[in-house]
């Protein structure tokens, strides 16, 4: 078996043992318009290979069925908001779930008939693409569904069992971390001696920036300081906020990050739905915050005098660390503690807010034809995020890693790191 065959074999089955366990209700709920149903995901992403990978490369090949691709290969809308077939996707109720499951096992024996054969580099760099975008769905998958059993008056969890007992030690104190900067390199660089090697188009191409020294912190903030912002005014006080977040505040009525409710009954008078049911805020207390919105953690850190770091800081920081954190594969499904002084929690918990704004990099050119709408045509304004979360699959992150999402985004698993 080859390595990009046994590449696919464990995306492929980890995208199956996510949604094993939810019913065919549960994947056809759609709560949000930034969400889509779990059903669409997994038809979604294998339409990427059926219509990109298999249609040019296998000349045998005959589609599943001639509608799927108009119904779920659907690039431009992966992250576009506005679409009225988003709004729609979840009225949907056919095809059913088996029949999808189907779709995926089809093109799976196509794609294993195809790897069998000499194939060219151009095929194997499309079956990269299809593997890290399904990675990026995965990660979709548990947050929408999150929203969708939030949104539920029953409220149920994704997993029945909490882990929360790994959280029983000692915060690390906040500490800064200088850097003197200077001229540094970032964007990603190719191995080409690893057959595996990947990156977004975004990332590159790899080029030279010029850091002002700049201070860092060694961990991501907690809802305990995220807390103390609250209690001091810190949605009531319009000078914290930019305009455009202060009037997303007033239209949305925000208060606290999204999964926070009233609970009298806790010490801390907070609760916090996670993938694992509700919580009170007294066990979460020194792990991350997160889902808050770019302005958000943009107004928390003028409230601490700090500002957020600039993905060019992010990267030139997390370059000489090793990508390990509470990724996907802990299985927590949650933000941890912070456990070093050192800088750490780079990797996994939040995908962390920059005050950079999403743009091509000097001589960035984006994928020809359509497979250039996964990232080149999302670049006004968005935000960048930098890391990777608690639901992010542990092989797709690293250092230039570009996430990207409208400032207002909350319900992704977003945090703050703070710099001066």
């Amino acid at each position: 078996m080859s390595i990009l065959q046994s590449k696919y074999d464990a995306v492929r089955s980890l995208t199956r043992s996510l949604t094993v366990k939810l019913s065919a209700e549960d994947q056809m709920v759609q709560s949000c318009p930034e969400a889509r149903p779990l059903k669409w995901h997994q038809a979604h992403t294998t339409s990427f290979f059926e219509t990109f990978v298999l249609r040019p490369y296998l000349a045998e090949y005959k589609p599943f069925r001639r509608q799927f691709q108009s119904l779920f290969n659907s690039p431009c809308n992966v992250l576009d908001q506005e679409t009225p077939e988003r709004k729609l996707c979840a009225s949907f109720s056919r095809p059913y779930l088996d029949e999808v499951i189907e779709f995926r096992g089809h093109v799976d024996h196509a794609i294993g008939k195809l790897l069998a054969l000499p194939i060219s580099e151009e095929a194997s760099q499309r079956i990269l693409l299809g593997l890290n975008h399904e990675q990026q769905h995965q990660e979709l998958a548990l947050t929408d569904i999150k929203h969708a059993f939030f949104s539920n008056p029953l409220c149920p969890p994704y997993e029945e069992q909490p882990v929360f007992s790994r959280l029983c030690r000692q915060l690390p104190k906040l500490q800064w971390h200088p850097f003197e900067g200077g001229q540094v390199e970032i964007g990603h660089r190719l191995n080409s001696d690893h057959q595996l090697d990947f990156c977004f188009d975004n990332e590159t191409p790899r080029h030279t920036v010029l850091l002002a020294p700049f201070e860092i912190a060694n961990r991501e903030v907690t809802c305990r300081e995220y807390l103390e912002f609250m209690s001091d005014d810190g949605y009531t006080r319009p000078e914290l906020w930019l305009s455009e977040g202060w009037a997303h505040l007033r239209q949305a009525g925000w208060n606290a990050p999204l999964y926070w409710d009233r609970d009298p009954g806790d010490g801390t008078g907070w609760r916090i739905f996670t993938l694992r049911g509700w919580h009170g805020l007294a066990v979460l207390i020194d792990t991350p915050v997160c889902h808050v919105s770019f302005f958000e953690a943009d107004a928390f850190a003028r409230w601490r005098g700090c500002r957020l770091p600039t993905e060019s800081e992010w990267e030139f920081v997390a370059s000489r660390e090793p990508r390990t954190g509470n990724l996907l594969d802990a299985a927590l499904l949650h933000p941890d503690m912070a456990t070093a002084e050192n800088v750490g929690q780079l990797f996994g918990d939040c995908w962390e807010w920059t005050a950079s704004p999403y743009t091509g990099y000097p001589g960035y050119k984006a994928l020809p034809g359509v497979l250039g709408d996964y990232n080149g045509k999302f670049m006004p304004s968005q935000m960048i995020l930098r890391g990777g979360s608690c639901i992010t699959p542990a092989d797709h992150v690293r250092a230039t890693y570009r996430k990207f999402f409208p400032p207002a985004t909350r319900w992704q698993f977003t945090g703050i790191r703070l710099a001066v």
